[in-house]
Parts: C-alpha cells; sequence; structure tokens
C-alpha cells in the first residue's frame, strides 16, 4: 500500500466516504436548495436470476437465484439496489420484502446522513444482511445521482489499479468444465474454481486439459482434514493455483490458522469473515479476507472493512455472489487498488436488469456514471 494510501486511510473517519470534505461541502450545497418537503420513498420488487449454466459448489446446485430489487427516490431521483439470496445465506425473497416493510425513512430529512440512516436499519433486526445491503446500495446510488459524481472518484480511488476479477467455475462434468473454459476463453486473465469434494484433483485436471490460465480456488469449507488440505494445497501449487478461499469451516479458526501458518499460498477467509467485527478476529488466522456487500450490509461497511483489513495488515479480496449488474457494480466502485477481485456474478446469468460496470480486459470496470454507475434495461414494477 502506497504512502499516498495510507495517509487517505488516516485522514477518513470510519464513518466512511460520507467523512470527506467535499462530500459534505457538496450535500450541505445541494440541501440548501431541496424543499423541505422532500422524503425518502423506498420500494422493491422480486425478480428471478437465471444462471447460464447449474451451479455447483461444495455442498448445493442451483440453476436459479432470487434476488429482490430495490429502488430509493428523493427529490425526483432515484437509486437502485440488490438482495441476491444464495441459499447459505438464509435469507429469501420474503424475508427480504418482509424486512424491507418495516423500514420507516420518513424520520430522515436529508439523505445524505448515511450513518444515521444505515444504523436504524441495521438496528430494526438482526442478520438480513442482504436486504440492509438493498437498502445500502440504492441510498449510495442515490447521492452519488443527486451529487453527480460516482464513489469510486468520491472515496478516491484509481481505476487503474483494478485485479482481474476471477470468472468461476463451479463443480462439474470433466466435459462440462472443459466447455465452461472455452466459453470465456480471451476474456479472463484468471479462473476461480470451486472445490471441497472427493473430485478435487479431477476438477484440477479437466480444468488443466482446456486453459494453463492461473487458478483461484474456493474450497467453501469442503476440506475436513487439516494435514489433508496442507497437502493438496503444495499439490495445487504445483498446478499454477495463485491463493486459497476458505479452506475449513467458518468458526474452525484453529485448524484455518494451522493451515495458514504453513501454506505456500495466500489463504482467504470468507465464510468466517460477515461483517466489520469479524475482520479483527481473522488477523493471524488468514491472509486476507474477501469482502462481499450481501454479507457485510452494503458498500458503507465494506468500506470500512476494507480500511480496518489493510491497517492490520491483511490483503483484502472484494467477492459477489449471483448478482445483477446492479450489486455488481456497486462492489466495482470499491475494488481498485485491492488485491484479488471477484465480481462474475452478472455475467453467470441470462437476465441481468440493468447495464453497469463492463468487463475490459479481464477486469470489471466502473463507468464513470453517477452513483453506482447503473442504468436499468428491464421495466421492474416497484411497490
Amino acid at each position: 500500500m502506497t504512502t499516498q494510501r495510507r495517509n487517505f486511510i488516516k485522514s477518513m473517519a470510519l464513518l466512511g466516504g460520507a467523512t470527506i470534505i467535499d462530500f459534505n461541502l457538496k450535500a450541505q450545497s445541494i440541501m440548501r436548495k431541496t424543499s423541505a418537503n422532500s422524503k425518502l420513498q423506498l420500494r422493491w420488487a422480486p425478480y428471478d436470476l437465471q444462471m447460464k449454466h447449474v451451479f455447483t459448489i461444495s455442498n448445493s446446485s442451483r440453476k436459479t437465484t432470487p434476488v429482490v430489487l430495490t429502488s430509493l427516490t428523493y427529490d425526483g431521483v432515484t437509486g437502485y439496489g440488490e438482495a441476491s439470496l444464495p441459499p447459505y445465506l438464509g435469507e429469501s425473497q420474503a424475508s427480504v420484502m418482509e424486512f424491507l416493510k418495516k423500514i420507516d425513512l420518513s424520520g430522515f430529512s436529508n439523505p445524505f446522513h448515511i450513518e444515521e440512516i444505515l444504523q436504524y436499519v441495521d438496528k430494526i433486526a438482526e442478520n438480513n444482511t442482504a436486504a440492509k445491503a438493498a437498502v445500502d446500495i440504492a441510498l449510495h446510488d442515490l447521492l452519488g445521482k443527486i451529487i453527480k459524481q460516482p464513489w469510486h472518484k468520491m472515496w478516491g480511488l484509481n481505476t487503474n489499479k483494478i485485479p482481474d476479477t476471477t470468472y468461476t467455475i463451479g463443480i462439474d462434468t470433466d466435459d462440462m468444465i472443459r466447455t465452461k473454459v472455452k466459453e470465456v476463453e480471451g476474456q479472463f486473465n484468471i479462473l476461480k474454481v470451486k472445490l471441497g469434494t472427493a473430485d478435487d484433483k479431477r476438477i484440477i485436471r479437466a480444468v488443466r486439459s482446456a486453459t494453463q490460465l492461473p487458478i483461484a480456488i474456493d474450497a467453501n469449507q469442503g476440506w475436513k482434514d487439516k494435514h489433508e488440505a496442507l497437502d493438496l494445497i503444495h499439490w495445487l501449487k504445483e498446478q499454477g493455483v495463485v491463493m486459497i478461499e476458505q479452506p475449513m469451516g467458518k468458526y474452525n479458526l484453529e485448524d484455518n490458522a494451522w493451515i495458514t501458518e504453513r501454506s505456500p499460498l495466500p489463504v482467504f477467509g470468507d465464510e468466517s469473515v460477515q461483517r466489520l467485527r469479524d475482520v479483527q478476529k481473522v488477523k493471524g488466522v488468514f491472509t486476507g479476507i474477501n469482502i462481499k456487500l450481501m454479507k457485510c450490509t452494503g458498500l458503507h461497511e465494506a468500506w470500512k472493512m476494507r480500511n480496518l483489513a489493510e491497517s492490520l495488515g491483511l490483503k483484502v479480496m472484494l467477492g459477489c455472489m449471483t448478482e445483477t449488474s446492479c450489486a455488481i457494480s456497486a462492489a466495482s466502485q470499491l475494488v481498485a487498488g485491492m488485491d484479488f477481485a471477484d465480481l462474475d456474478g452478472a455475467l453467470l446469468i441470462q437476465n441481468d436488469a440493468f447495464d453497469g460496470a463492463r468487463l475490459d480486459k479481464g477486469k470489471i470496470v466502473p463507468t464513470d456514471e453517477p452513483g453506482i454507475g447503473i442504468k436499468q434495461k428491464i421495466k421492474i414494477d416497484y411497490k
């Protein structure tokens, strides 16, 4: 991390991007011109993502992913958000919409009070992190549109320093693995391969029969014996693997730490690191952390997690669920300067509802449009 980046982090309170002086000055100027009768209006709609291929990890398979899309309007300007709901999060479209019904934003006359608004949302109920992220993302999109700036610029990030995104290859037959790899040939500079079963070596050999690209591994807590896991990691390094994600169970910090200490490859925590409070706990357990907006309630907390992790000497990766370009574009605002990126979620689906961040030479690059940089391309009936 550069001295400039360290000084920037020091200058930012843990409240995140909303503390930038320029942001506050613009917010104050805008609010002086806004009608006193303007109110925040939150609406939502369920939407089902159709996968291009059956998506299989160490403990589940799916062909669709349910999401809930949100819109947040203030003084004629609308921001958009998303809650993506893979099975392991424990949320559903019904639970998200029930949570959103409990939100009453009538007490907030100033949308720029990010910390206060999101603290209120967070305290409504425990968990529900994807539902909270749907509000957070819409709020960030709204505020960026009001200020007419993308968040990557407000955060002072250099989009010339965006890491390559991985493209995910789920657990499958040899022929289907080769098909998936060939479908994206020439588009990516690194692949992410799901492991965590008795077929791990077969899967890697199938990938290697189709490409020599570097590989990131996600075991999704699938390895059960630390000694066997470490032996496999040494073999994986010989196959051109460059990093390992969540080798053992999320609560088994002792064995994860044992592996990290001995691993020839960096080891990242994913399921073990959900929110800001978890970051300090995994220092010394993992080489780095995988931040996901759906786990941590959105951009506001993700920004805090990034800054804290970097201050602790942890590497940082930005990941995703299966998502539309709404949530992916939100994440793309934050990714510049990180160590790894896994932002292929919108590339795995057939029915993206938004245009936004684009794939450019193996990187997911945000647009310079304001907010999170998206445009809706399918009519959504928000209610």
